[in-house]
């Protein structure tokens, strides 16, 4: 079975679409994903992006880690979802339904509303999640938010002087995070703009994570740390994140194609 697909990215985080909302693909399977996921056997992305048909949206968005796993949100992959379907649409996810606005060599997304209840995250047990008491090598007191995924946050002097590629796979492991956990690392510049660094729940060390960027700059937010619209610089460029009166997050930034091709289903079963 050949299979049509469209490489894109936001922010230098890419992915793989797959478009079976008119014609069905066979069922995904985390080894599927994982091996056309893969840079040197397959065709390469962070993500894995699936379209479907939904009964509650205008789409479904499904989406998988490059290590095989299935996620709730992808802010970077909802943008590219935008562009490519070239008109606003509402989107179920696994995370509930999202709203893309597609605009000029990017996109706008209706995030929907932050969670913070300890179990909401989800976490092993109670505590307070603006401020944890918990630490590890020197990052402590972070933050927690789930934003479709759930996100930790540490609040440092100098993002880039964190060594997250070490860390973040002893914070994302942690028997703390049942579901595992993103780890974000981010330096208040001031009040409208933050940087940061994310270790990515099964992709690892990321150019651009969408929700991560919305978790963070909705932690800074509740902190009071910054104002209510803020940019967000990643390692992969800006990405502009508003907090409404409403309680839902609004994530502007741009996505890009790369590239189309085609591949045999079966090389990868």
């Amino acid at each position: 079975m050949r299979v049509d697909f469209t490489k894109m990215h936001g922010l230098g985080n890419d992915f793989v679409v797959l478009d079976a909302r008119a014609t069905p693909l066979p069922a995904m399977t985390p080894a599927l994903a994982k091996g056309i996921a893969d840079r040197r056997t397959g065709i390469g992305c962070d993500q894995l992006i699936v379209l479907e048909p939904s009964d509650s949206a205008d789409f479904r968005m499904r989406i998988y880690n490059c290590d095989g796993g299935e996620v709730g949100a992808c802010g970077n992959a909802s943008r590219a979802v935008a562009l490519l379907h070239g008109v606003d649409a509402n989107v179920e996810t696994a995370g509930g339904i999202i709203r893309v606005q597609p605009g000029d060599g990017g996109a706008s997304v209706d995030m929907g509303e932050p969670r913070f209840v300890w179990d909401a995250i989800p976490l092993a047990y109670p505590m307070d999640t603006l401020t944890m008491p918990v630490g590890w090598d020197g990052l402590d007191a972070p933050g927690a938010v789930n934003v479709g995924n759930p996100h930790v946050i540490f609040f440092v002097a100098d993002t880039d002087a964190v060594p997250l590629d070490q860390i973040g796979p002893q914070i994302e492991n942690d028997p703390l995070f049942p579901e595992r956990v993103n780890v974000n690392v981010a330096t208040i510049v001031d009040r409208s703009r933050i940087r940061l660094r994310v270790w990515e729940r099964g992709a690892g060390l990321t150019r651009a994570c969408g929700t991560g960027a919305c978790a963070t700059a909705v932690h800074a937010m509740r902190r009071g740390i910054v104002d209510r619209e803020v940019t967000v610089t990643l390692p992969g460029g800006d990405l502009r994140i508003a907090w409404h009166a409403d309680n839902r997050i609004e994530m502007t930034g741009p996505a890009t194609e790369s590239f189309r091709g085609t591949f045999e289903w079966d090389d990868f079963v």
